[in-house]
């Protein structure tokens, strides 16, 4: 059976960037972004919907994250979702939650808009999100018969 695990999110960070360093030295960025919804309810009044995710980034792209977002920036985040479980040490409980791990971002918006950053072409010549996949397309021919009738 086949799996996919990807989620792609546009939203506002709720607060600033918190970055962590590991033991052995890599970063970890943690920050929540609300992602809006409208919609009509069955009396035609339009409705908001917010959904606050939790959004975990390691490594470089938590670095930069962490340099350049402040609550109230919009980001485009692109990740897998991760279940985690633990028991709580206060009360006993198993607690969990659903987050994302984030796997590539861009910056949204302008200069002057929340936060204060530019867009990720002004701040970073390095790229955060996966390169484009090569396509194996055949390269044209100069033999094409102009006669066919598609």
């Amino acid at each position: 059976m086949a799996n996919f695990n990807k989620v792609y999110l546009i939203g506002n960070l709720t607060r600033d960037p918190e970055l962590r360093v590991t033991p052995k030295g890599t970063a970890i960025c943690q920050f929540g972004l609300a992602v809006n919804r409208q919609y009509k309810d069955e009396s035609g009044a339009t409705r908001d919907e917010t959904t606050f995710v939790d959004i975990e980034a390691w490594g470089r792209q938590g670095e930069t994250i962490s340099k350049y977002c402040t609550k109230g920036r919009p980001l485009f985040v692109e990740g897998r979702l991760k279940f985690d479980q633990w028991e709580d040490k206060a009360s006993g409980q198993k607690r969990s939650r659903l987050k994302v791990v984030l796997e590539g971002f861009q910056f949204l918006g302008g200069r002057g808009e929340a936060g204060g950053a530019g867009n990720e072409a002004d701040q970073s010549p390095e790229r955060h999100s996966p390169p484009p996949r090569a396509t194996n397309k055949p390269a044209p021919t100069e033999d094409i018969d102009e006669d066919v009738p598609f």
